[in-house]
């Protein structure tokens, strides 16, 4: 059977699987965004479209940076959904942190998501991050030292961890840049 885009790979999918992941009513998005739950619902059938305005209201409220709703692809139709070419990756986050991160999946609309990260010489997340999410890294380059949970590893090329409900922190001391994939489950972005 021929390969038929699905509406998996639209913007209204993914602010559905977004809001859907952090188990969100339309009625509560609705209401945090000040505008109507029709309107909500149109959005994400792809029956609207949102302004500017709207996608960065939508990025607030689901905790998201604001470049997650663009860079979409031109992938042919019948990639549409199923490939991502290195090339077509969406951006994801700032990179004036030191962590440059893009989408590695084709869309939000699973129950993982796959992010490839860059973390730049020096770089470094001293602020402990805890998420609701189950996490596996595994780094393509380079090495980074993490702390889980305040116990510090170093982690290599070939190296892979499991971030459960522990706090992460971390660093690239080193003067090359590390390279991970990340497979998050609920995805977060």
């Amino acid at each position: 059977m021929p390969y038929e885009p699905s509406p998996a790979s639209t913007l209204g999918a993914d602010l559905r699987a977004l809001r859907r992941t952090r188990g969100l009513t339309l009625g509560t998005v609705a209401q945090k965004m000040d505008r109507s739950i029709g309107w909500i619902s149109q959005v994400e059938r792809d029956l609207s479209t949102p302004t500017h305005d709207d996608l960065r209201a939508f990025a607030d409220t689901y905790e998201v940076p604001l470049s997650l709703f663009f860079g979409e692809s031109d992938a042919p139709d019948n990639e549409r959904g199923l490939v991502v070419r290195a090339g077509s990756r969406r951006a994801i986050g700032d990179s004036e942190t030191g962590l440059r991160e893009q989408l590695v999946s084709p869309d939000l609309t699973d129950s993982f998501e796959v992010i490839r990260s860059v973390f730049a010489p020096g770089a470094r997340m001293d602020t402990p991050k805890t998420r609701e999410t189950q996490e596996v890294a595994y780094i393509l380059s380079g090495s980074l030292t993490i702390w889980l949970d305040d116990v510090e590893f170093i982690i290599s090329a070939g190296d892979s961890f499991r971030v459960r409900g522990q706090s992460l922190r971390w660093h690239n001391p080193n003067d090359l840049p590390a390279i991970a994939v990340w497979v998050i489950s609920p995805p977060v972005y």
